[in-house]
């Protein structure tokens, strides 16, 4: 691939749960030409705007992408402790850098050939041995670049995925319906059962709800 023509984008979710990991996915397209008007009968946009059923149809189709040599991405998660001891805003960082670096190896780009494109808030270290040379930082970058769109869809199923599997070990707290974010049920599960360590961000319970763990 030409030099200076890679551009990733990086999103994240879940950086106001309550609990489960912030998930952070990147993005690149290998073969763009045609590429989003194949997904017919579904438009592009941030994960948060499209329905549950949209969200899973644009992933479905980028796994197959992804096998076809279209498109490539990458994910990776900073679990609720990890939040708790270094902040969600470290924590984010550290899942975007992740992510970028797996997703560098995985196809084997060199940082010289990238431009990495993070939606508003994400940072990649810059310290890292594979930091890229040119990154840009875009305020709602959600809603204006394709490749941060993609990612921001990607990091959205592969978490609520997870926080579907966790409501099998934790039911009583209802994660397959809210993915662990303050609604009024995740609220009241709270005040009944109190939180659980490892599962539940302790330091979010506490400004939530001013509540112990359990």
């Amino acid at each position: 691939m030409a030099k200076n023509r890679v551009t990733i984008g990086i999103d994240e979710v879940g950086r106001g749960a309550l609990c489960g990991s912030v998930t952070v996915a990147a993005f690149t397209f290998l073969r763009r030409d045609g590429f989003l008007a194949e997904m017919h009968g579904v438009s592009l946009r941030d994960s948060k705007c499209l329905t549950p059923r949209a969200r899973e149809r644009w992933f479905s189709y980028l796994k197959k992408a992804d096998r076809e040599g279209k498109v490539a991405f990458a994910t990776a998660r900073v679990s609720a402790q990890v939040v708790d001891r270094i902040n969600i805003r470290n924590a984010a960082n550290l899942a975007a850098t992740r992510a970028y670096e797996r997703l560098v190896a995985r196809r084997g780009f060199s940082p010289r050939e990238l431009t990495v494109l993070l939606d508003g808030g994400l940072f990649i270290a810059p310290e890292r041995e594979a930091a890229p040379r040119r990154t840009r930082t875009i305020v709602r970058g959600d809603e204006k670049v394709p490749e941060i769109q993609l990612a921001s869809i990607v990091a959205k199923v592969t978490r609520d995925k997870a926080m579907t599997r966790l409501h099998t070990r934790h039911p009583r707290y209802g994660l397959a319906v809210h993915k662990g974010y303050g609604t009024r049920a995740h609220a009241h599960a709270l005040v009944r059962f109190g939180p659980v360590e490892g599962l539940h961000r302790l330091t979010f319970i506490r400004k939530f709800l001013k509540v112990r763990t359990v």
